[in-house]
């Protein structure tokens, strides 16, 4: 028989006691519970226990470990099932402690994926710029399955994806110098492109927000742009290839033929 010599209160841990044993040699240190686990067990000063119920009160002390390791994660955010089981196995809970508190957690409604991905769907569209494509990658990570990601993104239509990136594209419109206007616009939608929002979406927005065209700032970008390319070009090529070279880098950077041509033009005359 196990004889408790001695329960104290741990300082360091509220609601964690120290339990002394005497296996037959004298006083010594045993284990510490949770006030839950001394409670249920009675276990006070006195109580003398067999090996194998010593060992049942310390297996049930690990899984209220693990339990309090659960609580604590859900205390900063909601959690999906999956990072709820892999928190608690890089914590290196025991799997069988593991799977019998998710299990209690789900029964309790404090994991519930559904409500979880609709959460998490409305709060990054509260603080972040992200579109429903990125949403739905970062919902499989967590192991969210589909149909509730599905159910999710509907509280995020089309429409509410357009408004809130109108609202970042008009922040965006004051746009840097020595870039064509379309290559800033073509700049912008791919942006949003890898914040997850479509083309077909991207592209509605667009349309909606004004741009101003200071053709002055158009025309510093293309001479900028311009004399970049005559100094890769003007080394290899000369004479109608040049000019057609310089036309087409120019025309895919997103200036119009009329501006590239009077750029051609001056630039034939200044030579």
């Amino acid at each position: 028989m196990i004889k408790i010599t001695k329960v104290t209160v741990q300082k360091r841990i509220k609601g964690r006691y120290n339990l002394f044993i005497d296996r037959g040699a004298g006083e010594e240190y045993g284990f510490s519970v949770d006030e839950a686990i001394l409670l249920k067990y009675g276990l006070k000063k006195g109580l003398e226990l067999e090996e194998n119920e010593l060992t049942e009160v310390i297996e049930k002390d690990e899984e209220k470990k693990t339990h309090h390791l659960a609580l604590n994660f859900l205390s900063y955010r909601m959690r999906s099932i999956h990072e709820m089981e892999e928190y608690l196995t890089k914590k290196e809970r025991h799997p069988e402690h593991v799977e019998r508190v998710i299990s209690k957690l789900i029964e309790l409604k404090f994991l519930n994926d559904q409500e979880f991905s609709k959460a998490y769907v409305e709060s990054k569209k509260l603080t972040l710029l992200k579109g429903p494509m990125k949403l739905r990658q970062e919902l499989m990570q967590k192991g969210v399955g589909p149909q509730y990601i599905a159910e999710a993104l509907e509280t995020f239509p089309e429409e509410e994806q357009v408004e809130k990136m109108i609202k970042w594209l008009e922040k965006k419109e004051a746009r840097k110098p020595k870039q064509s206007l379309s290559s800033f616009k073509q700049k912008l939608a791919t942006q949003l492109m890898a914040k997850g929002f479509s083309r077909q979406a991207i592209q509605l927005a667009l349309n909606e927000v004004t741009f101003t065209v200071d053709n002055s700032e158009e025309l510093e970008a293309l001479m900028f742009q311009g004399d970049k390319l005559k100094r890769k070009y003007s080394t290899k090529y000369e004479g109608w290839e040049y000019k057609q070279r310089m036309k087409q880098a120019l025309y895919q950077k997103g200036f119009s033929l009329d501006m590239i041509s009077t750029y051609l033009s001056q630039e034939q005359e200044d030579e």
